[in-house]
């Protein structure tokens, strides 16, 4: 049949055969495919035809696919192809196989599945899909502790392995209750991991949205929980503030409470129902937990005060504001801290001492701390000789404080500040501050003023001032702060008087004079025509007592110039006369000194002379001396008498005393010759005279070659 295709297998034909006409071998003679085990031959169908499986016939059409599962031996059929091997997938402990219906089948476990389902295959082993299930992957089981749980969410209506129906959008925990190893099945959607929530004796929280006991949350609920205990957090719950430690209170401590709904609270064995807002106070010593129907607002103390300090307390339900010092006291239930606001420039004045706008250093009355303290009474040390003045806004009065003195604010009252003018010209509100020194002290100004000659001068002038006032008399008190700027009107006032009084004088005339006429156009003229002795101002009780001239400068350049000039000249000329002076004085002590050293001179010569005389003299003595004693020890060997010799001739002429000094010499020379001197002192071994002839060489007795210089006189 032309077309048509045979299979020729062995148990078919035994023996070779021939190919008739019109045939051919389409594929070599090849061997049978053996399946192995765990593994399938996927094969389709080409047409339709009738197949035998497991002794039942099974009809096949075109498209149709199914596998052959080995172990075994597959015969090839002209009806059908190989499409592909199937290896079987091994499914290890704790691993799921996740499986896809490509249509609609049943499953090994004889289960319908509609094309497009998933599911899992748990069973541990080989696993061979079929024809129409796809692998979409392994999935591996999530291991649970005691101290982990797994937060799931549903995506479709299922029932779990536990057994439970869920719902879609359903959020359930599973714990180690449930299993040691969750595999999530594929209608379930892991949101996270939940770490266990434990809670010692000394620890509470507040759980917000609780479970009831069918797992499902009690939206806008409060639940307390109190160690010690472990658990999970559900779906739904957390905690409020996190895990809270029980409030432990001392002696000086509370707790400011307030409900948030109305519920019975029992309190030392007591029970007492709340209200909603309510406040109280729970003071210690002791433990507490709160209510979930309790908020805690703050945690007081009580606050020590000394009778230098004190604070700002509040009322709320009157609003009055008073002041608590002296004592240690603790806040109320209606009653709160309040704090006082000051101004930007009070503030910064409390910090400094002295004015501000001069070297000012740091206040004492700060006490080491950089920034106030809002509900802290403010406090302000008046120094020595000084005064502050406070006005009460409510009370519409003012007090004044004079120091040294510790002025505490009352909550209603504030500081008069004062702006004093300052700098050289005076320059207003160059200076503030809290105090008022009340003097003695001085201030500086710098005035112009302009002579009947039209010279303009630049007077700085120095005034002394104190206030005179009676500390003890409250009118004279709040007069000192009549006015505020008591530098820079002084300043003015003096100014005009000094101007006016220079106007009517020359230059010449005030420059010899200066300092009388200001003082009599400061503080006038009495009877006898002197200085009077102050000036005093009745606004505000200020006094100035002295006016000191500091520089006088003219303003015009060319005047500077000419006054300069003639100063210069006038110190040149003291300066040449004084080294005039200095000069004669060195030159008479030169002169002197000199004369002293002449004078010296002569006498050191005098004196010299005097001991050179003296010299001779003794050399003399000590050559006769010599002599003598040599005539001694020549007559002492009675040697023989010879005959006159010119050497003798010579020793006689040498004993006259007018040759002594020239004998002693040449009586010495002949002993350093004769050896008769070998040393200091050494004994006299052995003697030769001059007058021995060289030839004689005659011997000495031993007696005379052991003379001695101590045996002559």
């Amino acid at each position: 049949m032309h077309g048509e295709t045979e299979v020729r297998i062995f148990s078919d034909w035994p023996t070779p055969f021939p190919l008739y006409p019109g045939e051919s071998l389409k594929e070599p003679v090849t061997l049978l495919r053996v399946v192995s085990p765990n593994t399938a031959l996927r094969i389709s169908a080409v047409r339709d035809f009738s197949d035998i499986v497991n002794g039942e016939e099974v009809k096949r059409a075109a498209g149709d696919e199914w596998l052959f599962v080995g172990p075994g031996t597959y015969i090839p059929r002209v009806e059908c192809v190989v499409v592909e091997t199937v290896v079987a997938q091994v499914i290890k402990p704790q691993q799921a196989m996740r499986m896809k219906a490509l249509r609609h089948l049943v499953d090994h476990d004889k289960v319908e599945r509609a094309a497009g389902e998933e599911w899992l295959v748990k069973t541990q082993g080989s696993f061979l899909p079929g024809v129409y299930e796809q692998v979409v992957g392994m999935v591996k089981a999530r291991v649970l502790t005691d101290k982990r749980a797994l937060h799931l969410r549903a995506s479709h209506t299922f029932t779990d392995a536990y057994g439970v129906e869920r719902k879609a959008g359903q959020e359930w925990l599973v714990t180690h209750k449930n299993t040691q190893a969750h595999i999530c099945d594929v209608h379930e959607v892991v949101v996270g991991d939940v770490t266990i929530t434990t809670l010692s004796k000394q620890q509470y929280c507040i759980v917000l949205n609780p479970v009831d006991g069918d797992k499902i949350p009690q939206w806008g609920k409060r639940e307390l929980r109190r160690g010690e205990c472990n658990f999970f957090l559900e779906p739904g719950e957390k905690l409020e503030s996190g895990v809270l430690n029980v409030e432990i209170l001392g002696e000086e401590e509370a707790l400011l409470l307030r409900a948030n709904e109305t519920f019975i609270e029992e309190v030392d064995d007591k029970k007492v129902s709340r209200k909603p807002g309510e406040e109280w106070m729970i003071y210690g010593p002791r433990k507490y937990v709160p209510p979930a129907e309790v908020r805690i607002l703050e945690r007081r103390r009580k606050i020590p005060l000394d009778e230098n300090e004190g604070i700002y307390v509040r009322d709320k339900s009157t609003g009055k504001v008073y002041t608590v010092t002296g004592q240690t006291y603790m806040l109320k239930p209606n009653e709160e801290l309040w704090d006082k606001i000051l101004s930007p420039i009070v503030e910064e004045l409390l910090q400094v001492s002295g004015y501000r706008g001069q070297n000012t250093g740091p206040n004492t009355n700060a006490k080491g701390n950089t920034g106030r303290v809002g509900y802290k009474v403010v406090t302000y040390r008046v120094p020595h000789n000084a005064a502050v003045q406070l006005y009460d806004y409510k009370k519409k009065k003012s007090r004044v404080v004079f120091g040294p003195e510790l002025v505490m604010l009352e909550p209603d009252e504030e500081f008069s500040i004062m702006s004093l003018s300052g700098g050289e010209p005076k320059r207003a509100n160059a200076i503030t501050s809290l105090s008022l020194l009340l003097g003695p002290d001085f201030m500086n100004d710098t005035v112009v003023v302009e002579t009947s000659d039209h010279a303009r001068l630049k007077l700085k002038l120095s005034y002394n001032w104190v206030f005179e006032v009676d500390k003890t008399d409250e009118k004279q008190a709040h007069t000192v702060f009549s006015v505020r700027d008591f530098v820079g009107d002084t300043c003015k006032a003096i100014a005009s008087r000094v101007r006016g009084a220079v106007a009517a004088q020359t230059f010449d005339y005030f420059h010899k004079h200066s300092a009388d006429i200001i003082k009599h156009a400061v503080f006038g003229k009495k009877e006898d025509g002197e200085a009077g002795e102050r000036l005093l101002f009745s606004a505000n009780l200020l006094s100035v007592t002295n006016v000191d001239i500091q520089s006088v400068e003219p303003v015009e350049q060319r005047t500077r110039d000419a006054l300069q000039k003639s100063v210069q000249l006038a110190i040149e000329i003291a300066t040449a006369s004084q080294e005039a002076l200095a000069n004669h004085e060195a030159q008479r002590e030169e002169q002197v000194a000199e004369g002293r050293m002449q004078r010296q001179k002569i006498e050191d010569q005098a004196a010299a002379e005097r001991q050179r005389k003296s010299l001779v003299e003794l050399k003399a003595k000590s050559a006769a001396v010599e002599s003598t004693g040599q005539a001694k020890v020549c007559n002492s060997l009675h040697l023989p008498s010879q005959t006159p010799t010119p050497h003798n001739e010579y020793i006689k002429h040498t004993r006259t005393p007018s040759n002594i000094h020239i004998l002693s010499f040449r009586v010495l020379i002949m002993s350093c010759r004769l050896r008769l001197l070998p040393a200091l002192r050494p004994p006299l071994s052995r003697v030769r005279l001059p007058c021995d002839r060289p030839s004689s060489r005659r011997r000495l007795p031993r007696s005379a070659m052991r003379l001695s210089w101590r045996s002559c006189p």
